[in-house]
């Protein structure tokens, strides 16, 4: 074995620059595998992260037919009872044009309770969010983000300012961040936007009304997200004559699921893509090996007069195809290295990061070694079966 191993690499030595056109078809069919592979586990995972960290995990709740049976805000508190359920939060939303000054320009106006800051993970840059008091009593206070209050009002610290909604004039009593880490912040950046009382909604707009059709849900503490979706799942179904299709319950893991969905198949199809890239190199490894094949009968005559058997001859020429095709694939695999670290250079800006996928590079070692063995085998099994007279006569 290390005898053939030694001249294989010799044979390949003789002619590098031959050797290396074979591997081209290798080296690149590599590099297409590891990089892109690596660039869409890269690019998954950082938006995973992104989803992950969007907001608390919380349960999205929408009625698309309550049946006759609608749910209110005493109906929340009721199933907030439930021991798997810790707080729960309406949300209805009209657009209406607010008013300061002289200015004025649309907003976005979202009528809840105060758990909603928590639920969707809302910051606080001055003041405070809702109370329960302000939502008993319809009061007309509201919390803008920081986008209404530079671009509406003219500047952040405006608690105790007045803006009309819709010619209604509300107090601000807080102030909240535009915050990239906040899934609401995200459905909303560069808008204008103000929270209000649910029930100040009401009154506020005609469009919005007191059957609520969309709320979030949050676990209680020590309650598993699967737990509380299940009790929540149960309490609508009883409600609504078991018609699953009345109502849909939406969690972050949804999102999560579906991306690594779309993260599987882009990874089965670069995968399949680059392994036809592989494929090729194999004809060119084959071609090669032939020809290599054709060169040497006379010396494949001379090992046979002196006693080398069809499996020596078989192993040699075998070998040599196999170590072409891995020594491709390490070239393939340090170029794919380093176009990662460039790319990740380039796009360090946008906190994304490349890494090698080492299980990628395992199966490219392993899917070359198998492209080595298979279109090799055949210029092999060639040279091997070639009668010795006939080898050293074609050499003569």
């Amino acid at each position: 074995m290390m005898q053939s191993f030694s001249m294989a690499l010799k044979s390949i030595a003789g002619n590098k620059f031959r050797a290396f056109l074979t591997m081209l078809g290798i080296i690149i069919g590599v590099m297409a595998l590891v990089v892109l592979v690596s660039l869409v586990n890269g690019a998954t995972g950082s938006v995973t992260d992104a989803i992950e960290n969007l907001g608390t995990d919380s349960i999205s709740v929408t009625i698309s037919d309550d049946k006759g049976m609608p749910v209110t805000l005493e109906t929340l508190k009721q199933w907030m009872e439930e021991d798997t359920i810790g707080v729960i939060a309406p949300s209805g939303n009209a657009s209406v044009t607010g008013k300061y000054g002289t200015e004025s320009d649309s907003v976005i106006v979202y009528g809840t309770t105060p758990a909603y800051a928590d639920i969707n993970g809302l910051k606080l840059m001055l003041g405070r969010f809702l109370k329960t008091s302000d939502v008993r009593n319809h009061t007309t206070v509201c919390i803008i983000n920081e986008t209404a209050a530079t671009e509406l009002v003219g500047y952040t610290d405006c608690l105790g300012e007045q803006i009309a909604l819709d010619g209604v004039k509300y107090t601000v009593v807080g102030v909240l961040e535009d915050d990239e880490d906040s899934l609401t912040a995200v459905f909303t950046s560069g808008m204008k936007v103000a929270y209000i009382p649910y029930t100040s909604l009401l009154r506020l707009s005609s469009t919005v009304s007191s059957h609520i059709t969309s709320f979030s849900v949050i676990p209680a503490e020590g309650a598993d997200m699967s737990a509380a979706e299940r009790t929540m799942e149960s309490l609508l179904l009883k409600r609504f004559d078991n018609d699953e299709d009345a109502f849909s319950i939406n969690t972050q893991e949804i999102l999560t699921d579906t991306m690594d969905q779309i993260t599987g198949v882009l990874t089965i199809l670069l995968g399949g893509i680059a392994a036809i890239s592989l494929i090729v190199g194999g004809i060119g490894i084959m071609n090669i090996m032939l020809v290599t094949v054709t060169e040497r009968t006379r010396e494949i005559g001379i090992r046979k007069a002196i006693g080398a058997g069809r499996g020596v001859i078989l192993q040699q020429f075998l070998l040599e195809s196999v170590v072409l095709c891995l020594m491709g694939c390490a070239i393939g695999v340090f170029l794919s290295w380093v176009i990662l670290r460039i790319i990740s250079m380039v796009v360090a800006s946008l906190s994304l990061t490349f890494q090698l996928e080492w299980k990628v590079v395992a199966l490219s070692v392993a899917f070359c070694f198998l492209i080595g063995v298979i279109f090799g085998l055949y210029p092999a099994n060639k040279a091997a079966k070639l009668p010795p007279i006939e080898a050293l006569h074609y050499g003569g």
